[in-house]
């Protein structure tokens, strides 16, 4: 018969001979678990709504509405960056690759319908629903149709200068250009923006551009006439500020020294279309 000591040391766990401990038995136990439960880190910190669903290990979906929060929310970063009637023409390439010839004037007669709703209201004063109405039809028409993509982008330009959208209008008269260099009313639509937004220079490059497509249009060549001298004005304006500026910031630093720019006399050379500078130490 063995001693008391020997018996208790019979019925104890021997973690050397390659049984496990208990907190080795737990583990076991819930590994099947984790996978049911989200895992956070812990320097990222966690929602009510998570910690709720971590305390009863609550199976977590695959498109749960945290995933779609969080997509949502890198959608919505990189959708930040672009306008609201951005339209994404590598998408649209590639949605090309895979489309018939049929299908794509299932799409055009789409668009064509598209364009047409966005005239009606157009014509009725409805401007920012025709805006979205020439997006869903950029949105559809097929890129290989250049001549009804670029009036489209026309179009909205139209409705957005109704909204008062000035700048965005210039981009889609632009890109109306773009797909078709020789479309003329994008020209003049795209002039008129720019004179309204006082770009007189890039005003008067459009109107030339215009009468080289049409030499008899008449607002063309009236504005050839007309904005030159009102360039030139706005020129000579600009110069008087600046030079009024340059004045004032030479008077800030002479007069520590008792001095102004009045003491300083510009001569024009004739001989060599240069300048010279002379000094007065009594200004009259």
């Amino acid at each position: 018969m063995g001693s008391p000591s020997s018996e208790r040391n019979s019925t104890m766990i021997d973690t050397s001979e390659g049984l496990k401990s208990d907190q080795e038995v737990v583990e076991e136990l819930t590994k099947d678990l984790e996978s049911w439960c989200i895992r956070i880190d812990e320097s990222s910190g966690s929602n009510d709504n998570t910690k709720s669903r971590i305390n009863s290990c609550e199976p977590v979906e695959p498109n749960s509405d945290d995933d779609n929060d969080i997509n949502s929310k890198t959608e919505g970063a990189r959708d930040a960056n672009f306008p609201k009637d951005f339209v994404d023409e590598e998408s649209l390439k590639d949605r090309e690759v895979t489309l018939s010839e049929s299908e794509k004037q299932a799409l055009k007669s789409e668009a064509e319908k598209l364009k047409n709703d966005g005239n009606d209201l157009f014509r009725t004063g409805e401007y920012a629903q025709a805006v979205s109405m020439y997006t869903q039809g950029i949105q559809t028409c097929p890129l290989a149709c250049a001549k009804e993509r670029s009036i489209l982008y026309a179009n909205r330009a139209a409705a957005k200068w109704k909204c008062l959208d000035k700048e965005s209008a210039i981009s889609d008269c632009t890109k109306a250009i773009e797909i078709n260099s020789c479309y003329a009313k994008a020209y003049v639509r795209r002039a008129r923006l720019y004179e309204e937004t006082e770009k007189l220079d890039e005003a008067l490059e459009d109107f030339k551009k215009v009468l080289t497509f049409d030499p008899a249009h008449t607002e063309a060549n009236y504005a050839v006439r007309r904005l030159p001298p009102l360039i030139h004005e706005r020129n000579e304006k600009l110069k008087v500020e600046m030079l009024g500026k340059l004045k004032d910031l030479g008077n800030m630093v002479l007069k520590p020294f008792g001095l102004s720019t009045n003491n300083f006399q510009l001569q024009n050379d004739p001989n060599s279309g240069g300048y010279s500078v002379k000094f007065h130490q009594k200004p009259t």
